[in-house]
């Protein structure tokens, strides 16, 4: 276990190494450093924005906004999910209105959601919210329509009710398809909240981004960009843990 950690991680490293070279060369390339700044440039803006609390405080609003609006998310998509996937009744009556809103992207909202909700903290989380509910819902659709038919004849041959059917039998076996679909709709949150905050949002990693773009200050919106990439990193580790804890068994199966 612990060789394969650290083959794991001499890759990672010569990965992020070759990287930062052709960064580097990159830079010195191109003679407007406007345009694409060094990476020692990008580090002493992320280490002047972590010095002074702005990184911080960005950084843990948009970090609340996405908590919020997956919750949400989770909480109404769960729900419809498993109803869509074991009734097919439901799956009928939601199946339109779904698959018509679905290919709508959440920041094609946004022209509309500011004469909604304004500038403030309810248009991003609106717009999370958006992005996370549908990979949420299909995701765990798909995994109740995929439950051994066997196990649910099984219950109801013991006498078991549909409410304990479902809660039993229907949401542990779907449980791995419902949380890789909750590791998506983080992942396009992240992408949403961006957006969102560029134009909606009087603080935030977004906001912080477009702030030093009309700043003129390339190196603080590449450093803020890669706070981006880190939590997202960070975020999908978690989920991933999460999994692991919540169905090993996915893992085990998976590994065979």
């Amino acid at each position: 276990m612990f060789l394969r950690w650290l083959g794991g991680a001499l890759i990672y490293v010569r990965t992020m190494a070759l990287f930062l070279l052709a960064w580097s060369l990159a830079a010195e390339a191109v003679p407007n450093k406007l345009l694409l700044p060094s990476p020692l440039a990008v580090a002493q803006a992320l280490q002047e924005s972590w010095q002074d609390g702005e990184l911080t405080a960005n950084a843990g609003i948009s970090l609340l906004r996405l908590t919020i609006s997956v919750a949400a998310a989770t909480l109404l998509a769960i729900p419809l999910g498993l109803a869509m996937g074991r009734s097919r009744v439901a799956g009928d009556l939601l199946e339109w209105t779904v698959e018509l809103l679905r290919p709508i992207a959440g920041i094609a909202w946004i022209p509309l959601a500011l004469f909604i909700f304004g500038i403030g903290q309810r248009l991003p989380i609106f717009i999370m919210f958006y992005t996370a509910f549908f990979p949420l819902l299909l995701g765990t659709a798909a995994g109740a329509q995929t439950v051994d038919r066997r196990l649910i004849a099984a219950a109801r041959t013991m006498g078991l009710s549909q409410a304990t059917i479902i809660r039993q039998v229907v949401v542990p076996a779907a449980l791995p398809s419902v949380l890789v679909s909750l590791r998506l709709a983080v992942a396009a949150s992240w992408t949403a909240v961006v957006a969102a905050e560029l134009v909606g949002a009087p603080s935030g990693l977004g906001y912080a981004i477009e702030y030093y773009r009309s700043m003129l200050s390339t190196p603080s919106v590449m450093a803020f960009i890669a706070v981006i990439g880190f939590l997202g990193f960070l975020t999908d580790r978690a989920l991933r843990w999460l999994a692991d804890a919540l169905a090993p068994w996915a893992q085990a199966e998976g590994a065979r």
